[in-house]
């Protein structure tokens, strides 16, 4: 069954060299049951509001199988947090979710697929070292984006809670067909 293996929010703002000079990208995971409410997890941040957070991009989730991935071809572990994500999830593809697919994430709470992750110069900037400059068009090109979500329902998760998909609209579009590479 597909499960949480972590919650994370931000833990501390970091200097950035883009415009906004500050990143809220450094996500770890958090203990015991965490807050899930309209605006994400309790706790979290998002430095650019303009292309992260609010209602609709509420929570960000990545798979740990594409965590694997990404840590097999950089040569690095890569923690729950790292790729910015509130949710590391296992067990389930979520690249292949439908825009308004619904997940029941423990006893209460339920999000709904809205979108892709679209990557950024940021990302490519905390990813670092020799793979930073060609980041953002290898993160898309894999196709391993991970989906945006909305709060349908507010409650707490915790690690180790199961994930079910509660609905799946009939014809809707997968979040990797919306995906427009940036520019």
């Amino acid at each position: 069954m597909p499960r949480l293996l972590a919650v994370c929010a931000v833990a501390e703002l970091r200097p950035d060299s883009g415009s906004l000079g500050v990143t809220a990208i450094d996500k770890r995971p958090l203990e015991g049951a965490v807050r899930v409410g309209p605006y994400g997890v309790r706790g979290d941040v998002q430095a650019s509001r303009k292309h992260h957070g609010g209602l609709e991009q509420a929570v960000y989730a990545y798979a740990q199988e594409d965590a694997d991935f990404w840590a097999a071809e950089l040569g690095r572990d890569l923690p729950a947090g790292f790729f910015g994500e509130n949710l590391r999830t296992e067990g389930f593809d979520v690249n292949a979710a439908v825009v308004g697919e619904r997940w029941r994430v423990g006893d209460t709470v339920e999000l709904e697929v809205t979108s892709p992750r679209t990557p950024c110069q940021v990302f490519a900037r905390w990813v670092g070292g020799p793979h930073a400059r060609d980041w953002v068009r290898r993160f898309s090109d894999e196709r391993r984006l991970g989906p945006y979500l909305r709060v349908r329902r507010s409650g707490e998760v915790r690690a180790g809670d199961p994930i079910e998909i509660v609905h799946r609209p009939e014809g809707a579009p997968t979040v990797l067909s919306l995906y427009r590479m940036p520019a």
